[in-house]
């Protein structure tokens, strides 16, 4: 038989040196290894050197620094407490020494040994001889006592309207029941402020020990009081405006009436408070669609406003009145003329026919007379001139007593004083606590420049009050309070509170990862290979 023949067996790879070579890649050079390690580092050179100090330079976070320490004290109520001096002179139609010594003595006494104004630091000193008063002789004292001895009339005493005197005929009482009488009147003077204050205090941290108890009557009156009135500001614009529901009265006399009976007054505030004045003059104002309107009554014969119809009276939506103008709030007063149709016109409830509004101003109505003049004169804006001054005193804010109009702002210069400080005090404990909190937000240097102002300025204000000098310290508070509010209202600041670090990372990831994952790769997969030719060569 023929042999079978064998088939032929193909070589195996490990056996062919040339399929050996066509496998794995052919060894690479040093050159070569070396230009690749090169290009790594260069590129990891850039990021870190470069990339990575000028993203740590554009993205970090400015934080001024603050006196914490400081802002805190101020807002706990550490840093000061409230005391407020009072000069009282007393001035007397005696020509003893010794009597009137004697009264300033027992004065003294009893106002150390009472608790009825503890807020008041109360500095009694002995006046002269005088036959009457003159009114340049107050100028020296926040209280003039002037005591007629000579007067044959009964025990009185009233305080003047226009200046800081209070007038006291002592009649036949003898020294010492002279002496407690003008102690109650002095006390007297000055009790509403002290409740004042003392309601002012009463829910900071800075409340007194010295503070009196208030009845839930009188803080309720207190309540309505700062209700109604205007935040304080150094400006006030006044719009007068005239709205006739006809064509008559087409004008009025305002500059006049003004002059004659609101200008004393606002020479007066114009310690506290700067004011402007514009007018206008509308024909033809309709009611507000959105009250019900006057309404006949055939009892009295007169046209009734529904109480509930007041808070709409005024038609925003055509009555041409500015909310603001300027940096500080419009006060409005308006005067509203009906129709000889619906006149007399008042409101149902009350008969009056003048209203408060809180925070905006007052409204007046004017019922025309059966032979009305196209024009108002200033004697028939008297009692609207009249009605507007009492208003504009609640809506900025003076207190309604005492009698002087003198201690009445001095008052109101106080009070205006210790809110400011509150507010600027508070402002800061919020700012504290909010750079605690949130520490990835930026604090510029403004912010700490204005910090530092309003320390400074609370510092001086405070100082101003125990030496009383209390338009200074207005001025110094009101100068706080807006520093205060500066900061912690800062427009870069207040922007990065909204801007958490989840949206950062929100950002970042999808930009720099692309970027990153090809330089980290390759540096890992160097280092891989470095570390498996050290292996080998050991």
């Amino acid at each position: 038989m023929a042999e079978l023949e064998k088939p032929a067996v193909k070589p195996s790879t490990a056996e062919d040196p040339s399929r050996k070579d066509q496998a794995s890649p052919p060894p690479e050079s040093p050159a070569a290894t070396w230009t690749r390690r090169c290009i790594i580092i260069a590129f990891w050179s850039v990021v870190i050197c470069l990339g990575l100090p000028h993203w740590i330079w554009t993205t970090s976070i400015h934080r001024s620094d603050l006196p914490l320490e400081t802002m805190n004290s101020w807002a706990d109520g550490k840093a000061h407490r409230f005391q407020y001096p009072l000069s009282i002179r007393i001035d007397t139609t005696e020509k003893d020494h010794e009597s009137r010594a004697a009264l300033v003595a027992d004065l003294t006494k009893k106002f150390q040994q009472s608790s009825d104004l503890p807020l008041y630091d109360i500095n009694i000193s002995p006046g002269h001889y005088s036959e009457g008063f003159l009114p340049e002789q107050e100028k020296d004292a926040d209280l003039v006592v002037y005591v007629d001895n000579e007067s044959k009339s009964p025990q009185q005493a009233s305080l003047r309207p226009w200046a800081p005197v209070l007038d006291v005929q002592p009649g036949h009482a003898g020294p010492s029941a002279a002496s407690e009488f003008i102690f109650h009147e002095i006390v007297r003077a000055y009790a509403d402020e002290q409740r004042s204050l003392s309601h002012l205090m009463s829910d900071s941290p800075f409340v007194s020990d010295k503070g009196i108890a208030l009845t839930a009557d009188q803080k309720t009156k207190l309540d309505a009081r700062t209700t109604r009135a205007f935040k304080y500001a150094s400006m006030y614009h006044l719009t007068f405006s005239l709205f006739s529901a006809s064509a008559t009265p087409s004008a009025w006399d305002i500059d006049v009436a003004m002059q004659q009976y609101l200008s004393p007054l606002l020479r007066q505030l114009s310690n506290v408070s700067r004011f402007t004045v514009d007018t206008q003059v509308q024909l033809h104002a309709a009611f507000s669609p959105s009250i019900a309107g006057p309404q006949f009554d055939q009892a009295s014969g007169k046209w009734h406003l529904q109480k509930t119809d007041l808070s709409g009276f005024v038609n925003a939506a055509e009555w041409p009145l500015n909310p603001s103008i300027g940096a500080g709030p419009t006060i409005n007063f308006v005067l509203y003329v009906p129709t000889k149709d619906q006149s007399p016109l008042e409101i149902a409830e009350t008969g009056g026919t003048s209203w408060l509004i809180p925070q905006w101003g007052g409204v007046q109505i004017y019922n025309p007379s059966n032979k009305q003049d196209s024009a108002l004169s200033a004697d028939d804006l008297e009692a609207v001139m009249l009605t507007f001054a009492d208003q504009l005193t609640a809506l900025v804010g003076l207190p309604p007593s005492p009698p002087s109009l003198t201690l009445r702002l001095a008052s109101m210069t106080r009070e205006r004083t210790t809110s400011l400080i509150l507010s600027a005090s508070s402002t800061l404990g919020a700012l504290s606590r909010l750079t605690l909190k949130l520490t990835s937000i930026a604090i510029p240097n403004s912010v700490a420049k204005s910090v530092d102002e309003t320390i400074a300025r609370l510092e001086q204000a405070c100082l101003d009050l125990r030496e009383g000098r209390y338009n200074n310290a207005l001025a110094n508070a009101r100068i706080a309070n807006d520093e205060a509010e500066k900061a912690f209202f800062e427009p870069s600041m207040v922007g990065q509170v909204y801007f958490p670090d989840e949206h950062k990372v929100a950002v970042y990831v999808p930009l720099l990862g692309p970027v990153a994952v090809p330089l980290v790769m390759a540096a890992v997969k160097e280092l891989l290979s470095l570390r498996r030719r050290k292996v080998k060569s050991t």
